[in-house]
């Protein structure tokens, strides 16, 4: 009984030390300043430029070799798609000026004119038949993009400025994913002279700005392209990506006027931001969802009724409230509101310990059962909550061994092979904007994250949501899809992130990205 007070008290006051520690909530891109003097602003001497801190490095810049967001960060300025996405999620012309369905499986694309890369090299209709050849042939099916873009059969040249797109079936995704990340146009005879391996370290594109420079896990400079065929928009000379996953040191960066805007600012930085005169903060739905999965094929987690208790147990209201600051939104399945196909009727699962209780002795559960729970060890606000999480679960009669594990083994090995655990966390950055790409790839069989759980009636409905382009219907179904996965528990829905950008107040005409892909047209400095 002693020890079970002592843990009691241990959650309390960490909760109390975060409450006391965090930044509160704003709105979407709402400012918040306490105006408090710490000198004056150190940046404005930088001249037309911009520097911004990212936690990461893609180390490979050939748009079908990744599909991480560190790579979307600068990649968006770099490289254009034939369709593009604004800041405020609508997809627009982007290198194809109009785009006609000639029929549920055929596409006809027309192309702006007078584009170049940044080689000089034309853009034209050769260009998107070359980079649509290399994507599904044997060069892009070694790499991590190719399961996007099975459903184009192939892009036939049908005249210098217009292509049509032959399906394989239908894609009602289609145009999305032709927005971002492995779609986007290549140069032909650059890639062609230089070789595939140039091109990781050295790549070119359309975009409004072209890399002059690229200095692995430290920097990336890029400048702006005087070619650009929409040039008027871009008002910086350059933007400089510096590298720092620490935390506290972009945050000194920051404070120092050494960079502009610092990306994912941890709820607990907020108030030291907030000290400093010259920063502001801003903060933005994502799309990207985080849960506790669960490894179906183990015991006891194999059982429905321990997945939903699990679920009662745990206070997610409060997590969100004290350990991210109210930095997240509560949500009843594995995708944010800015997801086609959430479901707004769905509720999140309550804090109802007592039912927690009731469904583990339903299921014949031992008290003091055991479960493993994997996280990867580089997440300092996760690791919190997994602590949370062992509480609460400890309330209703379960122990819970939390497993700290390196990020790369962690996603690339345990989560695929099933050796993460009864339960282990689970991040999804959504970037279609769809449910389609999540519920296929976490619980259609045999997908590459998904080493367990298979459900007949989720495969059928996931096989009718692919089968056609109506809107209207495709709602329906998955409004059908989300309540069986709820029934089902698959997970522990936590919450869909918000993030916070620290900014220098020099920076004027700056929206945070939903999907961390910035855009720079219009934005300026002083």
């Amino acid at each position: 009984m002693k020890k079970y007070n002592w843990l009691t008290m241990l959650l309390v006051c960490i909760m109390l030390l975060l409450v006391a520690c965090s930044g509160g909530t704003s709105t979407e891109n709402g400012n918040k300043n306490n105006g408090k003097s710490s000198g004056k602003n150190p940046a404005t001497t930088r001249g037309n430029e911009l520097v911004v801190r990212v936690a990461g490095d893609p180390q490979n810049w050939d748009p079908i070799d990744t599909y991480l967001v560190a790579w979307s960060t600068v990649g968006t300025s770099v490289f254009e798609g034939l369709v593009s996405r604004s800041l405020d999620l609508e997809i627009q012309p982007g290198l194809a000026e109009s785009w006609d369905y000639v029929d549920d499986k055929t596409i006809v694309f027309k192309l702006r004119q007078g584009v170049t890369f940044h080689d000089g090299e034309p853009f034209n209709a050769e260009a998107v038949k070359f980079t649509f050849d290399r994507l599904l042939g044997e060069e892009g099916q070694k790499g991590p993009q190719y399961s996007n873009y099975t459903s184009i059969n192939r892009v036939e040249v049908t005249g210098e400025y217009e292509v049509t797109m032959h399906l394989n079936s239908i894609d009602p995704v289609l145009l999305t994913k032709l927005s971002g990340y492995g779609a986007v146009i290549v140069p032909p005879k650059y890639i062609e002279e230089h070789g595939a391996a140039y091109f990781d370290m050295n790549p070119v594109g359309t975009g409004p700005f072209k890399m002059t420079d690229y200095q692995r896990d430290k920097q990336v400079v890029i400048e702006r392209y005087e070619d650009y065929w929409n040039k008027d928009a871009i008002k910086l000379d350059k933007v400089t990506f510096k590298v720092i996953p620490e935390t506290a040191t972009a945050l000194a960066e920051l404070q120092t006027g050494n960079i502009d805007i610092m990306t994912r600012l941890e709820v607990s930085q907020a108030p030291s931001a907030e000290d400093t005169d010259f920063i502001t903060l801003m903060d933005v739905a994502t799309p990207t969802a985080y849960s506790i999965r669960f490894d179906t094929s183990k015991a006891p987690v194999d059982d429905v009724r321990v997945r939903q208790a699990i679920n009662y147990a745990i206070d997610k209201e409060t997590i969100v409230k004290e350990i991210l600051g109210g930095y997240g939104n509560l949500i009843s399945s594995f995708q944010s509101e800015l997801s086609f196909g959430y479901n707004k009727d769905l509720q999140p699962y309550p804090y109802d310990p007592e039912k927690a209780k009731k469904l583990l002795a339903e299921a014949k559960i031992a008290e003091g059962t055991t479960l493993d729970f994997f996280i990867p060890g580089t997440d300092g606000t996760f690791k919190e909550i997994a602590q949370a999480v062992a509480f609460y679960l400890e309330e209703v009669g379960l122990k819970v061994s939390i497993n700290s594990v390196e990020n790369t083994t962690f996603q690339s090995e345990l989560i695929p092979n099933g050796e993460a655990g009864h339960m282990y966390k689970n991040g999804w950055g959504g970037w279609t904007l769809d449910f389609d790409n999540t519920a296929y790839l976490m619980y259609h069989e045999g997908e590459f994250w998904n080493p367990s759980y298979k459900n007949d009636e989720v495969e059928q409905l996931l096989a009718k949501e692919r089968a056609t382009n109506d809107s209207a219907e495709r709602e329906k179904i998955f409004k059908e899809l989300t309540e069986v996965l709820y029934e089902d528990a698959t997970e522990v829905n936590l919450y869909s992130e918000v993030e916070i950008y620290a900014v220098n107040k020099r920076v004027k005409n700056f929206q945070p990205p939903h999907d961390g892909r910035f855009r720079f047209e219009n934005v300026t400095v002083e």
